[in-house]
């Protein structure tokens, strides 16, 4: 009996002792999440994403620039070790007159790329925005040039330039011309005949920029402006222009791009000539670099040319920005 009655004695000591008199069941302690869930990990989880096109701007851009950079001070050919020449390239531009040939060349075809990539596509853009039938197919075939290689677009527009092309039969048929036009052999016809190449093959992807912004605008402005009295021409010039501004700048910073740039059509077409006439500071860069292996003077005119572009952009965007808040 005494060891039946003193198992719960000291069983109530001993919760007396634990709670201070309180008998009741204590609570359960509170539960801690643990570490390391998948909330923990979500915060690098966007650069695993951006890993892979990290690595490919790093390898095939920003270490190739950085290297660009370096060559620009040096005396390089390939086949000999590199020189240190410092600033000797730079003022090698200076008297180099196939550099300002080139030069020349590349501010021509900008002059001349400049209104047909920037004022054709827009209307391009805004014939294609209209609900018509068929519309697509319309907007598909003005685009099709901008998806085709550029080596293609050359070598047909150079039976389209041949002294049997279309181009000739047309002027002869019309009594223009007696003989054919010698429009790649020419030094007078050579650098526009490469320039309209350039813009028609590049109206396809500035039309779809534009295309982007006209319909970023909203229907009711247009209606607002048809209730007021204001014709398609006054609505053009008035809201369209206006409103796209932001792209017309986009346009003309990648416009300047490719002109300096010119190549490919240059490379099948002419090859530069003739007499340098069409040769680009793209087509000049390659030519030292890969014909010539002076990879350090190549160099340094790709820095000089690099700079500009910027200038040139941000010049462009500070304007155009200026006008767009007024």
């Amino acid at each position: 009996m005494r060891a039946a009655t003193a198992a719960p004695e000291a069983e109530s000591r001993r919760r007396a002792t634990r709670g201070g008199g309180d008998s009741r069941p204590s609570a359960s302690p509170p539960i801690r999440r643990r570490r390391g869930g998948p909330r923990a990990v979500t915060w690098y989880a966007p650069w695993l994403f951006l890993l892979p096109i990290a690595i490919l701007f790093v390898v095939f851009f920003l270490w190739p620039a950085v290297l660009a950079v370096q060559l620009a001070f040096y005396d390089y050919s390939v086949i000999r070790p590199a020189e240190l020449v410092g600033f000797d390239n730079f003022r090698r531009m200076l008297g180099d007159e196939r550099f300002w040939r080139a030069t020349l060349n590349s501010l021509l075809y900008m002059v001349g790329l400049i209104p047909l990539n920037v004022v054709i596509p827009l209307v391009l853009a805004v014939m294609v925005n209209q609900k018509i039938r068929a519309i697509g197919a319309f907007r598909a075939i003005y685009y099709l040039p901008a998806i085709t290689s550029m080596v293609a677009v050359a070598i047909a527009w150079r039976y389209v330039y041949n002294d049997a092309g279309v181009i000739n039969w047309i002027l002869q048929a019309v009594g223009i011309t007696d003989q054919p036009i010698q429009f790649l052999l020419s030094t007078d016809w050579a650098l526009p005949s490469i320039l309209f190449i350039e813009a028609w093959k590049q109206m396809g992807t500035y039309m779809l920029i534009y295309l982007a912004g006209l319909q970023a605008i909203s229907s009711d402005v247009y209606e607002a402006a048809r209730i007021d009295g204001a014709n398609a021409v006054q609505q053009f010039l008035r809201i369209t222009v206006p409103l796209t501004i932001p792209y017309v700048a986009v346009v003309l910073t990648l416009t300047m791009e490719s002109a300096s740039k010119v190549f490919t059509s240059v490379f099948v077409l002419t090859g530069g000539g003739p007499d340098d006439s069409t040769m680009s500071l793209g087509y000049y860069i390659w030519s030292l670099a890969f014909q010539r292996f002076e990879m350090g003077y190549a160099s340094a005119i790709a820095l000089v040319l690099w700079g500009a572009l910027i200038v040139l952009a941000m010049l462009n965007f500070r304007v155009s920005r200026s006008r767009y808040d007024v």
